[in-house]
């Protein structure tokens, strides 16, 4: 689906026609998208672990399970980014990325007739639909930065995250209601199949509508054909270069920042792994809900909204506490996350739920708050660079937590105290991080 001959076509095409869509058309148009499909995998992620348990897994397989496919959401993004930029077939990557979920997804409600393979099904479902959040991020960034640019790029993403947090919401939310009513989740996988199929119209028609990326390009109510550079929205993916690189050397991107510098923001991405081992995964969350008892399946969707809720409010308070008082902020990152495993995979639904919360604060701050540090850290030049291999250190930590939390859930105390150990080395990493930041800021000539 992805080709160079679609990607030529599409950049030799887009200084000569203009966008059908204004620009916060194309921003709603994208937010939608996003919404009805995180609905859609949000739905899946709510209960995977418990999807699961139900067909035989044991806590160390989900842990592993879950970890590799939200380590494939990120680190993947590595190589997707840059293919993306060298082909320029930046719808052809959206496209495909989201077809990905929209089909496995729906796909899940199969898995409990299939017999032995059933569970190798469920799990390479859940891998294909993390796989399609990969192929689609950097690409779709671009685009979205494209018609954003023209509107003010903070209003721009802020509604388009806003839509996209209310697919994550509801998404559970719906899941909950049709295992309540049904008492199975197959029928629950099977109506996500609606989201996702209104996902696909829309953003075929979206493609229809603006073809091209780079039409946007001033604040001005009308498009104006013109490419603009993406690197500044924060996405691993950056505008194509005007002579063609190798992957290889965009993956080594980060080789023009200044030693001291790359010092810097490489102690950061060490800290970003390290808080990101401790937030488990919620699959081996929802895995301890059901092999517990102390949930109905039904329940466990609810449990995750909760989360989704807190991580809102999270990333809220601490970007407008950022903007105010500076990084400091982020050390609330690891004191919630040491709490994490204690209260996650504790022995009553009450203080599972805490956990949950904490879970969802110290997951909304990693998801959007410390990622602007990195913009402060890294030059301009190189952030697109920086975010993919930012994206590689949380992907690698997510991998390795779920993965530990899985083999020591019946060894809860001995992860706690792995866990607290290593908030207190991301803390002390921190530290040195923005002392280091200060110094370099204070040594650059006035």
């Amino acid at each position: 689906m992805i080709t160079r001959t679609e990607g030529a076509q599409m950049s030799d095409a887009a200084p000569a026609r203009p966008a059908g869509l204004r620009p916060w058309s194309m921003v709603l148009g994208l937010g939608f998208v996003s919404l009805t499909i995180d609905m859609v995998s949000d739905g899946a992620i709510s209960v995977g672990g418990a999807l699961l348990e139900q067909l035989g897994a044991s806590a160390a397989l989900v842990g592993a399970v879950t970890g590799t496919a939200t380590a494939i959401a990120l680190v993947l993004r590595l190589v997707t980014g840059p293919w993306a930029d060298r082909t320029g077939a930046y719808w052809g990557f959206t496209i495909t990325g989201y077809a990905l979920s929209a089909v496995s997804v729906p796909l899940l409600a199969l898995t409990p007739v299939l017999g032995s393979a059933s569970l190798a099904a469920a799990s390479g479902l859940l891998l294909a639909e993390r796989t399609g959040k990969a192929v689609r991020g950097p690409a779709k960034t671009v685009l979205l930065a494209d018609a954003a640019g023209a509107v003010g790029r903070g209003r721009g993403f802020g509604v388009h995250k806003l839509l996209d947090q209310i697919g994550a919401f509801a998404g559970p939310l719906l899941v909950a209601a049709i295992a309540a009513v049904t008492g199975a989740l197959w029928p629950a996988f099977l109506a996500l199949a609606v989201p996702a199929a209104i996902a696909m119209v829309l953003l075929f028609w979206l493609r229809a509508k603006v073809p091209d990326p780079g039409v946007y390009r001033t604040a001005g109510s009308e498009p104006v054909p013109a490419r603009e550079p993406a690197a500044e929205a924060g996405t691993a993916a950056a505008s194509p270069a005007p002579t063609r690189q190798s992957l290889a050397a965009r993956l080594a991107g980060l080789t023009a920042v200044p030693a001291d510098v790359r010092t810097t923001f490489l102690l950061f991405a060490t800290f970003a792994a390290l808080t990101t081992f401790g937030l488990l995964s919620f699959g081996v969350m929802s895995y301890h809900l059901v092999a517990s008892d102390l949930a109905p399946i039904a329940g466990v969707p609810l449990v995750y909204a909760a989360g989704m809720a807190a991580a809102a409010i999270g990333a809220i308070a601490t970007g407008w506490t950022y903007d105010r008082v500076g990084p400091g902020v982020l050390l609330s990152v690891p004191l919630l996350t040491a709490f994490v495993p204690g209260f996650t995979l504790g022995g009553t639904i009450v203080v599972v739920i805490v956990g949950v919360v904490i879970w969802g604060l110290a997951t909304g701050v990693q998801d959007s708050t410390v990622k602007a540090l990195v913009a402060d850290l890294v030059p301009a030049a190189q952030r697109g660079s920086a975010y993919g291999w930012f994206a590689v250190f949380q992907g690698l930590g997510a991998l390795a937590g779920a993965t530990v939390a899985g083999a020591l859930y019946d060894r809860v105390p001995t992860l706690v105290v792995l866990v607290v150990v290593l908030q207190v080395a991301a803390s002390v990493l921190l530290i040195v991080v923005l002392r280091r930041h200060r110094n370099e800021q204070q040594a650059q000539p006035a």
